[in-house]
């Protein structure tokens, strides 16, 4: 599924390491719609993931850390996009998708 969404899209498949970790938020992981996620390029075992749901916060505390290998069980709606690479957004909501490039997530 996360290749076919690389392909459909024309994004280079970058799957995580199961062992990074995410930031995601609270809705989120009680499955809110819609889903946001954006990719920053990875550093210190991150994947550069963050997933939320509603509206962006700048809290310190509106991510939470996640392991992927626990987003099967926690926000599984994340999981189909989790290997677009750093630079890449998604928008998921009941019936919709949206995925895209976002260059401005590569010059943090």
């Amino acid at each position: 599924m996360q290749l076919e969404i690389c392909q459909r899209y024309g994004a280079k498949f970058m799957p995580p390491e199961e062992t990074y970790k995410v930031g995601v938020s609270e809705s989120a992981l009680r499955g809110e719609l819609p889903l946001n996620g954006l990719r920053h390029p990875p550093e210190s075992g991150t994947t550069g993931w963050f997933i939320w749901s509603g509206e962006w916060s700048d809290d310190p505390d509106f991510f939470r850390p996640l392991h992927v290998y626990h987003l099967e069980e926690h926000c599984p709606a994340a999981l189909p996009f989790i290997a677009l690479p750093p630079g890449w957004r998604f928008l998921v909501a009941e019936g919709y998708e949206d995925v895209w490039s976002d260059n401005a997530l590569l010059n943090i």
